[in-house]
């Protein structure tokens, strides 16, 4: 994914918020280097020079609890000169958050204070793997 994004790309996501460049780039990067069991499939539902529509589906056991996670994600892309220049995934947070945290997840999956809680992390997560 990292080679297809533009030098300016605009990610978002309900785990990730909004990630610009780099930064998008390196989400991917440290998503693949830190999963022993990522399994990742995809359909194309739509697709012109411009943009895609695809469904894609991972599955991977989230590090944190030892819980497997099978996550279903609507992803949009806009592509500009074969580059995707902005690309928005969305997934039910909720429903993922209960896979990858079991009851605390279920409980708390829903709230924007947990999504909030999860962006914070994430972030934070993503500057250790940058600065390693």
């Amino acid at each position: 994914m990292a080679a297809c994004y533009h030098e300016s790309i605009v990610f978002n996501d309900p785990a990730f918020g909004q990630l610009k460049g780099q930064d998008a780039r390196d989400m991917w990067r440290m998503l693949c280097q830190n999963s022993e069991d990522l399994r990742i499939s995809y359909r194309i539902l739509e697709e012109s020079p411009d943009h895609a529509k695809v469904h894609w589906e991972a599955n991977y056991t989230f590090s944190k609890t030892g819980r497997t996670v099978h996550n279903i994600i609507r992803a949009e892309m806009v592509i500009k000169n074969d580059k995707i220049v902005k690309h928005t995934d969305r997934f039910d947070l909720h429903r993922w958050a209960s896979q990858a945290m079991g009851w605390k997840g279920k409980l708390l999956g829903w709230t924007q204070f947990f999504k909030k809680k999860l962006q914070e992390q994430t972030g934070r997560l993503l500057r250790k793997f940058q600065n390693s």
